[in-house]
């Protein structure tokens, strides 16, 4: 049973930071490209960034610089550290497995 569990999020100012994590279980976690992505109210789902397999990684322009994504396999756990967090940040964010789009059930982010 395949499962992404998301933590870290919360309310912050703008120009904070958040740091979350997805635990991944079920599968062999290690072998699959991760990424994380976002969906802000009434907007289309947005993806954030993503991280390969041998961490090579890709950021959506709108987060370069400012956003961090990092695994740690031995752990199961991804990691988005996010820094100069802007309101136009918020949004529910899901990390999820690339290959099929399989999706935790997301962690709310507010930038006020």
């Amino acid at each position: 049973h395949v499962q992404l569990v998301e933590s870290g999020g919360g309310s912050v100012q703008t120009g904070g930071s958040l740091r979350l994590s997805c635990v991944a279980s079920g599968h062999t976690y290690s072998s699959y490209c991760m990424g994380w992505f976002r969906q802000a109210p009434g907007k289309e789902r947005e993806g954030v960034t993503v991280i390969g397999s041998d961490r090579t990684t890709y950021y959506a322009d709108s987060v370069k610089g400012r956003f961090t994504i990092s695994r740690d396999n031995a752990k199961n756990t991804v990691y988005l550290e996010m820094n100069s967090l802007k309101p136009e940040d918020t949004g529910v964010y899901c990390c999820a497995r690339v290959v099929d789009d399989y999706r935790g059930q997301g962690t709310q982010v507010t930038v006020s």
